[in-house]
């Protein structure tokens, strides 16, 4: 049994509530409308191969983990929600697939076995975990992988001075959409701000680069969203 100390956060009541909703979490592929290409392709030039071993850190209804698992030796998909992670087994199911591993986990308590990963792939998760908790994890991250090895984070990162967040935020939220099958709404995006921990570039860049990873590309989407390519430091 892995050992959680009493002083460490709760991850399933940070993930939010709406994990747990048996009516929310069937609608979520709908929803979130990801294109895993890009992601996946970035992970392959960076060396991701057919002998690699990946780890899905938020793996949610395994969008990712799916795509992912023809390029790949074995998945290891990893999340918090019990429900997630019935969508992702039922597709692995469907599908026939048997390269991927679900566990049920998070970043603080995910207990990495055997093997060393060669990658690390996260996408919108680290996000809900304040930043002491951020820190912790992304050390976390490193232990589980490789020398040289290859974490993708994908996230909520804003790239933009505090005295200017009114009007940068007023203006996302202007672009949220109306119906909340096929997006987020602006109550949704108003909740994330409340109640998530998504950060400032200039405290995550160093976070990463102190818990020992190299950033090797940064791409950013506006000033709301980025993507880092990291490779851990032997």
């Amino acid at each position: 049994m892995t050992f959680v100390p009493d002083w460490f956060p709760d991850e399933l009541a940070h993930a939010g509530e709406e994990h747990l909703d048996e009516t929310y979490v069937p609608g979520y592929d709908a929803k979130s409308q990801t294109d895993p290409t890009a992601d996946l392709d970035a992970l392959l030039a960076a060396g991701l191969d057919e002998s690699s071993i990946l780890v899905d850190l938020g793996a949610g209804t395994g969008t990712f983990s799916m795509a992912a698992a023809p390029h790949c030796r074995k998945v290891i998909a990893v999340d918090v929600s019990p429900l997630m992670l019935g969508v992702l087994q039922q597709k692995i199911d469907d599908g026939g697939m048997t390269t991927i591993e679900t566990v049920r986990a998070g970043f603080l308590s995910y207990e990495h076995q055997g093997e060393l990963a060669d990658a690390v792939y996260s996408r919108h998760a680290l996000h809900h975990l304040p930043d002491f908790w951020k820190a912790i994890a992304i050390q976390r991250i490193a232990a589980m992988l490789k020398p040289g090895g290859i974490l993708f984070l994908r996230d909520l990162v804003y790239h933009f001075e505090p005295a200017d967040a009114f009007g940068v935020v007023e203006n996302w939220l202007s672009g949220a959409r109306a119906d909340g099958a096929t997006g987020w709404t602006r109550a949704e995006l108003a909740t994330h701000l409340r109640t998530e921990f998504s950060p400032f570039s200039w405290v995550l860049e160093p976070m990463i680069e102190r818990c020992g990873f190299r950033i090797e590309h940064i791409e950013r989407q506006g000033v709301i969203y980025a993507a880092y390519v990291c490779r851990k430091v032997a």
